[in-house]
């Protein structure tokens, strides 16, 4: 299994609950709609100690599953319309366990 952890800073003028939900409801949807993709989850209530705003936690069958989500329609359509407009920042780790 390969697992895709993704932190994203909002900008600051969008970051609130709402488009928080956005971007948790855009991206959880997506389970059940990509080959590959066996659990997705979208963090949108970091602690105050945490320096990111949303986190999200997915978990892929294989590295080829990864992918194919990457260039995924669906992915691409989630990505650019709940996300990508509102951050200033991303880190990525993806590593097989």
């Amino acid at each position: 299994m390969v697992k895709h952890i993704i932190l994203w800073n909002l900008k600051d003028e969008f970051n609130t609950k709402e488009i928080k939900d956005g971007i948790k409801t855009g991206l959880e949807n997506l389970k059940g709609e990509i080959p590959g993709l066996l659990e997705i989850k979208v963090i949108i209530n970091p602690l105050e100690t945490s320096n990111a705003d949303v986190m999200l936690y997915s978990v892929f069958e294989d590295n080829d599953s990864l992918k194919g989500y990457a260039v995924h329609p669906k992915h691409v359509y989630a990505a650019d319309t709940f996300v990508r407009p509102f951050t200033k920042s991303r880190s990525c780790m993806d590593y097989e366990d």
